[in-house]
């Protein structure tokens, strides 16, 4: 429990509490805040002992005010749990999901102030440094940029660890219906921009529509002549004939997603295919000319250091464009959380640190990378490319420096006002019998959101 003299900062202090594994509902947390002589004085009891702390920054206007009472209370509160608790943590006092948006957001002087005032690993400051000069090249922050999004939520079947709104095609009757509305979305969304970095087809898993729908989505996005990526994502949903269809249609990037190469966790985890699969399926795709990504789950159940191992040295194996590794979140509405209450960090953090040492070492580069809540060990995701093959999705979308317009059931469309630092946000409906239903007033609302945009 916690309680502040800030209100609006007690959801983030919470949430800052939970990196801990010994904090409980019944550790009685009491935070307090001024300032004196141009210093934020922070405050911190915990189960009866008290913390203090004394930190100065200059600031102008109201909103960074907020911003360093923000940084200067969890940093407080960091500080005391960690002391209290004798637990470490990496990534220090940084909430939030995006680290190298934070650095970016502190200029120059990103590294001392992420060191010395969040309390960054030096490991992981050394991750941000190396994410920073793979984007060289990419990253542009501007108002006329973006990307476009489509998302189909279907899947063959649901795995134990996905969170998604997704669903499962062999049970769902409204797919013609969904594609129809979807393609509706498509053209009404096209114009927005005059010209897009990239295009994305994500799910769920795409490829699991019937062949004639996928079609039919294709054939209204067009050919872009950009990196466009699809989420073939399930090996047992891949074949010569989807491949194909891709191909002719432009597609740049498809994903093939082990997230284990150990057939007893895809057992485990409800995956409907083998290693075997994976290899296969794999070298079928490379006939086609694709760039891959690759996805891989550090923390699965019953998997050991060396089982993780074991798929990291698979996937380095096969050598694909990009792998991403995943630290296991348990997420709300999956079927781990149902059954976990909360991961140990156990040997995660190892496995993530193999990741790293590996994937570095068979010459691919950290390039993206972001956090979720209810992570194990409070770690991050991190993308690898080799090089001159990152994902400009990936990065666009992690670092927030482009619009994005997204189409279909769920979709969380983003507009960027660059100049003022800032993006918008504009969610579709999650449940497809009401975006089929609403679809015509999603697209007014889009319209209207995005006003002025193709200029």
């Amino acid at each position: 429990m916690i309680t502040t003299d800030i209100p609006w900062l007690e959801a983030e202090l919470l949430e800052e509490s939970k990196f801990f594994s010994s904090v409980t509902d019944k550790t009685i947390i009491t935070h307090s805040s001024r300032e004196e002589n141009g210093f934020f004085l922070n405050e911190i009891t915990v189960n009866g002992k008290a913390y203090g702390y004394a930190d100065r920054h200059e600031y102008n206007g109201e909103l960074e005010h907020k911003r360093y009472l923000r940084r200067y209370a969890k940093l407080a509160l960091f500080l005391a749990l960690t002391d209290f608790t004798g637990e470490k943590s990496e990534w220090g006092a940084l909430t939030g999901i995006r680290p190298v948006k934070f650095a970016y957001s502190e200029g120059e002087n990103w590294r001392e102030i992420m060191s010395e005032e969040m309390r960054v690993s030096p490991e992981k400051l050394d991750m941000v440094g190396r994410i920073i000069e793979a984007q060289k090249g990419i990253y542009s922050k501007e108002n006329g940029n973006a990307d476009f999004f489509v998302g189909i939520p279907f899947c063959p079947s649901r795995c134990a660890y996905c969170s998604f709104v997704s669903n499962e095609i062999g049970k769902e009757k409204q797919v013609p219906q969904y594609v129809d509305a979807l393609c509706r979305e498509i053209e009404a969304t096209k114009p927005f921009f005059k010209k897009y970095r990239s295009f994305y087809i994500g799910g769920g898993t795409p490829v699991s529509l019937p062949t004639d729908s996928l079609e039919k989505i294709l054939k209204t996005i067009g050919k872009p002549g950009t990196e466009y990526t699809v989420e073939a994502g399930r090996p047992d949903c891949i074949n010569d004939e989807t491949l194909a269809l891709l191909k002719e249609y432009g597609v740049t990037r498809i994903c093939v997603n082990p997230q284990s190469f150990n057939d007893k966790t895809l057992v485990e985890i409800g995956r409907k295919h083998t290693a075997k699969d994976i290899f296969d399926k794999y070298a079928l795709a490379k006939k086609y000319g694709f760039d891959i990504n690759m996805d891989l789950i550090a923390g699965l159940p019953g998997e050991s250091l060396g089982d993780f191992k074991y798929s990291i040295d698979a996937a380095a194996e096969l050598s694909p464009e990009n792998v991403t590794v995943h630290t296991l979140s348990l997420k709300k509405g999956s079927i781990l959380k149902e059954k976990v209450e909360r991961l140990a960090p156990g040997e995660i953090k190892n496995m993530i640190d193999y990741s790293a040492y590996k994937l570095i070492n068979e010459g691919f580069s950290p390039y993206y990378m972001y956090r979720q809540k209810y992570m194990a060990g409070n770690l991050e995701n991190t993308g690898y490319a080799k090089p001159g093959k990152a994902c400009v999705y990936n990065i666009d979308v992690m670092e927030e420096i482009a619009s994005n317009p997204a189409c279909g059931a769920n979709a969380v469309s983003k507009r960027l006002y660059a100049d003022e630092d800032r993006i918008e946000r504009y969610g579709a409906p999650k449940d497809i019998k009401t975006y089929i239903e609403k679809n015509d007033r999603i697209i007014a609302d889009k319209t209207a959101f995005f006003d002025g945009c193709n200029r």
